[in-house]
């Protein structure tokens, strides 16, 4: 059975952060070229690895992954304001 492709934000968010690959890849026990196999959808994450990339970041799984392409951040917080009626 082939896996299905998991997109993600990982890029985004260690840039946001200001955290390289390399000290991404210390905190949760991985070469940093995972990080960059990951970063470009290339590798699909154990279920361990992907919870210690949400614990890093303090964020839910499925925003970090989804197995269908993401949308811009803009979008989604636009989205999340309009559903609370702040606009």
């Amino acid at each position: 059975m082939e896996s299905q492709k998991l997109y993600n934000r990982i890029g985004l968010l260690r840039q946001e952060r200001g955290v390289s690959r390399k000290e991404l890849a210390e905190v949760i026990g991985v070469n940093y070229q995972t990080v960059g196999y990951l970063e470009r959808e290339e590798y699909n994450p154990s279920l361990g690895l992907a919870f210690r990339i949400s614990e890093f970041f303090g964020l839910p799984i499925d925003f970090i992954f989804s197995t269908k392409p993401m949308k811009p951040l803009s979008e989604e917080l636009f989205k999340l304001k309009k559903e609370r009626g702040d606009e």
